[in-house]
């Protein structure tokens, strides 16, 4: 069987451990950018002799390689980019709900919960994901008020009619919509498009209009056809929506890093709206 392997492992020290059970756990440690406030929204203030409160971890269990259709359970830079951009955007961010759209192992939605008022966090239930993610939410009860996240199946392969009730809510009700890394096959592309035409149109009719972030790592190829070094999938996203009423912004991605990983050149962070 043929694995893939996320890059992000091999650069950063996580204090990766393995259980006897197989299963893997790791720390991503962060600095947070203001002195941060407990459960209750208190101040954690500094007590004399003790260090202060500036730096947090993340704790998620995760795979270290999986098959292509169950990337979602390791951990992607893009997913690291996003939770970066939440903290620099922590004030804009504070009373909006929040969507996260393959949320993988819930890295992002656990460091959204540190800010913004409300998230949901979604993927296709494969492989066991979805009980994944709420028990990395248990795991991080400590660090957030992780009442906050609600987890629930997004596949974006169904059809709108097929769509539960409470996630059309959860849609309806978001302000902002996340999604890292999801552009890496054509099929999954086409659906990926789908569900952001389905969201905007929701933004729409509910009037409250929804701004979404897609932060990804450019895949860079050579072909001989181009004689050039290329970047297929994220070609391929933007072909396929060229002439969607969207509008794109790119959003300049030398803000603050809180997280600790290798944020490299090829990453992108997309902001796309309704025109």
């Amino acid at each position: 069987m043929y694995t893939v392997t996320s890059e992000i492992y091999q650069e950063t020290n996580f204090k990766t451990v393995k259980d006897k059970d197989g299963k893997i756990t790791s720390k991503f440690e962060f600095t947070y950018p203001e002195v941060p406030k407990d459960k209750d929204g208190d101040l954690e203030v500094k007590r004399k002799g003790d260090d202060a409160p500036s730096h947090g971890i993340i704790e998620l269990q995760h795979s270290d390689a999986t098959e292509i259709k169950l990337v979602g359970l390791q951990v992607w830079r893009g997913a690291l980019l996003l939770a970066d951009y939440i903290f620099h955007k922590r004030k804009e961010f504070k009373n909006k709900q929040l969507l996260e759209l393959a949320a993988g192992v819930g890295l992002t939605s656990v460091a959204a919960a540190l800010y913004v008022k409300k998230v949901v966090c979604t993927d296709v239930d494969i492989g066991g994901i979805l009980d994944l993610i709420r028990n990395n939410v248990k795991l991080n009860s400590q660090l957030c008020d992780t009442c906050k996240i609600n987890v629930m199946e997004y596949d974006f392969m169904q059809e709108i009619q097929a769509y539960s009730p409470d996630l059309l809510k959860a849609i309806d009700e978001s302000d902002i919509v996340f999604a890292a890394d999801t552009i890496y096959d054509d099929d999954l592309t086409n659906a990926f498009i789908r569900v952001i035409d389905i969201i905007l149109q929701r933004g729409e009719i509910s009037g409250r209009k929804k701004e979404i972030f897609v932060a990804l790592e450019k895949r860079y190829v050579f072909t001989f056809s181009e004689m050039d070094a290329v970047a297929p999938m994220f070609e391929y996203f933007l072909k396929q929506t060229m002439h969607k009423p969207w509008k794109f912004e790119y959003v300049e991605t030398n803000f603050p890093q809180y997280f600790k990983y290798e944020r490299c050149k090829h990453l992108i962070l997309l902001k796309i709206t309704k025109q």
